[in-house]
């Protein structure tokens, strides 16, 4: 066990809560660590409390409001996919209780952008033909995980199981919502760790893809971690060794 102790909050992407986090909260919780897992509103255990109007705003409040009523500092904020919006946010609103952000398979996105623009104006379109079509005009469905599992090395029938339990509707007001920032974020330290894509590819798209722009200027590290887009399932003891490693270089403040 390690005799540094660091405290991490952990926050889930899309569909999925806190329980998606507990082999890596298990682990790190084993090293010493203190750690918080983030059910998000309408995600998770808090699924109940999903209406129309539950956005990215919404979810950055969640995380700032943990931050400040548990009275927490000098965390390591990590954002699994949509996630990385909200740690940012959060980051960038209380930066001074923040040492490190960590983004799993994501990065933070420009100003103005919202998560719907990530994958181009087709999926977008796509996503919300389902939204009115499926979703009562507010919700995104969970994605076919077996479908997306398939040939995965480290995701069961099991795991997949658990995914499917644990996924709740997407409230689309968190996908359309743009970034809203001040650029406080900015002066604190980060690390992608990149699963389904690598650095390379960060470095050769970031002066071409809005989406990629801010992932490659500023105090960045980056680790790779190749597997599937959701390392937490599929190589939760190596995520959480990474998130080891990175939490003992977070800057300490005075």
């Amino acid at each position: 066990m390690s005799t540094d102790t660091t405290t991490y909050v952990l926050v889930p992407g899309f569909w999925l809560g806190a329980a998606v986090w507990r082999p890596v909260a298990d682990a790190l919780r084993a090293q010493g660590h203190t750690v918080h897992a983030v059910d998000l509103t309408g995600m998770g255990e808090r699924a109940h409390l999903a209406t129309p109007q539950t956005g990215l705003t919404t979810h950055v409040d969640d995380v700032v409001t943990l931050l400040e009523e548990q009275d927490l500092h000098d965390v390591v904020l990590v954002g699994h996919s949509y996630g990385a919006l909200v740690v940012t946010g959060a980051a960038d609103r209380v930066p001074e209780r923040v040492a490190r952000l960590v983004y799993i398979d994501s990065g933070p996105l420009p100003q103005g952008m919202a998560q719907a623009d990530f994958d181009g104006p087709e999926t977008r379109a796509a996503n919300e033909d389902q939204v009115m079509t499926h979703g009562e005009g507010w919700t995104l469905a969970p994605p076919p995980w077996a479908v997306l599992a398939d040939g995965v090395d480290g995701v069961d029938t099991a795991a997949v199981a658990a995914l499917v339990a644990g996924s709740r509707p997407q409230p689309w007001r968190t996908a359309t919502e743009p970034v809203t920032l001040t650029g406080a974020w900015e002066r604190l330290p980060r690390t992608a760790v990149l699963c389904s894509f690598g650095v390379d590819q960060v470095r050769q798209l970031a002066p071409h893809a809005p989406v990629f722009a801010l992932m490659v200027d500023g105090d960045w590290s980056y680790v790779e971690l190749p597997t599937w887009h959701w390392p937490m399932v599929s190589r939760p003891a190596e995520l959480a060794d990474v998130l080891g490693s990175v939490g003992q270089a977070a800057p300490v403040h005075a």
